[in-house]
């Protein structure tokens, strides 16, 4: 009788082991000879040498499911077992517009024309810029894209950084430190991720700075390696802090930069950086400009009525 131990480490364990580890029955039950007991995030395993391959070989296609597609059903436990899927297999096959597959198997997909021009253009470049206006999947594309890099071993880790400007409101006045001022400006990044990291992972990658969420003063003076950045509400950044940001990166990282022109909330007599950027960096080879639209909105059908209905009142004044 030999004995192995298999721990999980980062994973979700009601959506890898089943409710109930009704997977890991499974997976006991197609192996009675074996003994496989579910302990926290330990499994383990006894029984003889040549079934023990054979278990392992099971649960790292599991595994490798589960890190692909965020969660393991009993139906793809029955599939590995008979030998019909590999996580690579043809019984998987993968809509190209998918981006990554999130958290409990949401699946995030570019859903419009420039959506998807977006996710080509950062395969291809190093530093894309992606403007248009609210509700068009600029910040949620660029955070799955920036998930996929880090889930594909491309980059190392992943920095989110924002400016902290007031949209009407004085940051000043609100209660708490630093962080609980700032982090509410920052809760649509954490949104984001929530759909497309588990929970238990996500948490180790922040205590660990696999995943930095900071304000655009907090990246002065870095150079950023190994890294997906993404800036996101640039059209708030000054032209000097917009410099400071696009001078940040280092070997083998890339940049995402999004942002709306429409929505400006620095003083009337301060440019806003982004606009700046734009006119001085068309041309350079590297950077990608993509521009989205109102046909691009992804939110509730009136927020496209919304945004034209402002345009042309805009337009008239």
């Amino acid at each position: 009788m030999v004995e192995k131990i298999i721990m999980l480490e980062d994973v979700s364990l009601v959506d890898f082991l089943g409710v109930h580890n009704t997977n890991i029955r499974e997976v006991a039950a197609a192996f009675p000879e074996s003994k496989i007991i579910s302990r926290g995030n330990e499994i383990r395993i006894q029984g003889t040498a040549p079934e023990i391959v054979k278990i392992t070989d099971v649960l790292d296609s599991l595994l490798s499911h589960y890190q692909k597609y965020g969660k393991v059903t009993n139906e793809n436990v029955k599939r590995y077992l008979t030998g019909i899927s590999k996580p690579n297999s043809e019984s998987f096959d993968e809509d190209d517009d998918v981006i990554i597959y999130g958290n409990k198997g949401i699946v995030v997909k570019a859903k419009t024309p420039n959506q998807k021009l977006l996710v080509e253009e950062a395969a291809k470049h190093d530093l894309v810029f992606a403007i248009g206006p609210a509700g068009t999947g600029k910040t949620y594309t660029a955070v799955a894209l920036a998930v996929k890099a880090l889930k594909n071993k491309e980059v190392k880790k992943i920095i989110i950084t924002r400016p902290a400007v007031e949209a009407g409101e004085n940051l000043g006045f609100l209660p708490g430190d630093l962080k609980e001022k700032i982090d509410p400006y920052l809760r649509p990044i954490y949104d984001a991720l929530d759909d497309m990291i588990a929970p238990e992972k996500l948490k180790y990658y922040v205590d660990n700075r696999i995943v930095e969420i900071a304000p655009l003063a907090y990246m002065r003076g870095r150079t950023l390696n190994n890294a997906f950045i993404l800036l996101d509400e640039a059209q708030n950044t000054t032209p000097m802090q917009m410099k400071m940001f696009l001078t940040r990166m280092g070997p083998n990282s890339k940049a995402i930069i999004t942002g709306d022109k429409s929505q400006v909330d620095l003083p009337k007599n301060q440019k806003s950086g982004l606009i700046e950027s734009v006119n001085i960096l068309k041309g350079i080879k590297g950077i990608s400009f993509v521009e989205l639209e109102g046909a691009d909105v992804v939110r509730h059908r009136l927020v496209r009525d919304i945004l034209a209905a402002y345009e042309k009142s805009e337009k008239q004044a």
